[in-house]
C-alpha cells in the first residue's frame, strides 16, 4: 500500500531534511527530478533543510552550489558535519587552541569560524585531531594526525561514511580515511559528529520548529539509522548508494519508514510505500519456503519491495534472502529492483 491510500506523503510534514549527495545530486550534477522537487516543496511553504556529512565544503559553500543548479537554498538551512565538528571543538577547547586538521580546507575554514587555530604538525603541540573527507588527504597528514592521537591529543571524527558515491559507482569515504588510524592506533575516534550519530536531524528538526520532520536519504548506515536515533521518520530513495537487497538486510535500527525510487515519492502516492507492508497485499503474496522468499502475484513493484521486507525483517538474523518469483510479473519485479532470483 501507498504511505496513505489518497494521500501524499509530504502533506504529514512540515519540514523536510535532505541528505544532498545521492539525494539532491551526485557528486556536481543534480539527480534527475530532485531540483523540481525541491521548487515545489519552496513553491507549497514546506520548510527545507539539508544535512550532510560531507565536511568538504563549508555552509556557504554548499547553499551556493545547490543555487548554482537551481535550488535556491541559503546557508543557513544547510548544515555539515565539518561546522558541526567545529562546534563540537569549540565547547571543549579554549580560544584559540591549536586543532590538527586531516581534511579540506572547509573544515579549516570553519574552525577559524569558531575562534579556533588549525594546523598541520604533531610538533605544534595540536590539543585535539579533527578528521574530515579531502580528496588531497594523503599519508603525511594521516601521519601527523596518528603522532598527536599517541601523544593525547582528542581525536574527533566528522563522520565515519565507508563511501561516498559518484559516476563510476562508490569510492572511498572518510570512515575509509578513519580506519587507517584506527588500525594504526588500535582504538576509536573519541567523538564522531556526523550521521548516523543524531546531532544534524536534531538540529535541523529545532530549527524547523513545531511540526513533524521527515529526514530523506540514500544510506542506511548514515540518514536512516542518524532518523531513528533522532525520533524521526525517515524516506530511502534508491537514487544513491542503498538499493532494495541492502534494505532486505537491514538491521532494526536501519529500517526506514518509507521507500521510493526517487524523490517524486514525496507527492505521488503511487510513488512511495510503507514498509514493511502486509506479506499479502497489494496484489502480492510472499512466502518463506525452504529458504527462500517466493513472491509471487502482480501489482506496483514498491508494494512487492513491502511485502518481502515483512518476511525478510521477521529472520532473527538480517541477511539478504534468496528470492525465488513466481510469474514473469515478479520475475520482472525483482530484476527492477537489482534482486537476485534463486531457482
Amino acid at each position: 500500500m501507498s504511505a496513505d491510500v489518497g494521500e501524499r506523503l509530504v502533506d504529514g510534514y512540515t519540514l523536510v531534511v535532505f541528505d544532498l549527495d545521492g539525494v539532491i545530486y551526485l557528486i556536481d550534477r543534480p539527480i534527475p527530478g530532485a531540483v523540481e522537487a525541491v521548487a515545489r516543496l519552496h513553491d507549497e511553504n514546506v520548510a527545507v533543510a539539508y544535512a550532510t556529512n560531507n565536511a568538504s565544503r563549508r555552509s556557504s559553500e554548499v547553499a551556493a552550489l545547490l543555487t548554482g543548479m537551481g535550488v535556491p537554498a541559503r546557508p543557513e538551512e544547510v548544515l555539515t558535519s565539518a561546522a558541526a565538528s567545529a562546534e563540537v571543538l569549540r565547547d571543549r577547547l579554549p580560544a584559540g587552541a591549536p586543532v590538527l586538521v586531516v581534511g579540506a580546507e572547509a573544515l579549516r575554514a570553519e574552525l577559524r569560524a569558531v575562534g579556533l587555530t588549525p594546523v598541520t604538525k604533531a610538533d605544534e603541540n595540536p590539543a585535539a585531531v579533527v578528521q574530515g573527507y579531502g580528496p588531497q588527504v594523503g599519508w603525511a597528514e594521516l601521519a601527523e594526525a596518528s603522532v598527536a592521537v599517541r601523544a593525547g591529543a582528542l581525536w574527533i571524527a566528522t563522520n565515519t561514511d565507508r563511501t561516498l558515491p559518484s559516476g563510476r559507482g562508490p569510492l572511498p569515504g572518510n570512515g575509509s580515511l578513519v580506519a587507517v588510524l584506527r588500525t594504526a592506533l588500535e582504538r576509536d575516534p573519541d567523538v564522531v559528529v556526523g550521521k548516523p550519530e543524531s546531532a544534524l536531524f536534531e538540529t535541523a528538526a529545532r530549527r524547523g520548529g513545531a511540526g513533524r520532520s521527515l529526514v530523506v536519504g540514500d544510506r542506511l548506515d548514515t540518514d536512516i539509522e542518524g532518523a531513528r536515533r533522532a525520533g524521526l521518520d525517515s524516506l530511502l530513495v534508491l537514487t544513491g548508494v542503498h538499493g532494495v537487497p541492502d534494505l532486505l538486510a537491514a538491521e532494526p535500527r536501519r529500517r526506514p519508514t518509507y521507500v521510493a525510487r526517487d524523490l517524486a515519492g514525496l507527492f505521488d502516492p503511487a510513488a512511495v510505500v510503507r514498509v514493511p507492508g502486509p506479506a499479502d497485499a497489494g496484489g502480492w503474496s510472499v512466502t518463506d519456503r525452504d529458504g527462500a522468499l517466493e513472491l509471487a502475484g502482480s501489482g506496483r513493484p514498491l508494494d512487492a519491495v513491502a511485502a518481502l521486507c515483512a518476511v525478510a525483517w521477521s529472520a532473527s538474523e538480517p541477511a539478504l534472502p534468496k528470492i525465488r518469483p513466481i510469474g514473469p510479473d515478479a520475475a520482472h519485479a525483482v530484476e527492477s529492483f537489482g534482486l537476485s532470483a534463486t531457482a
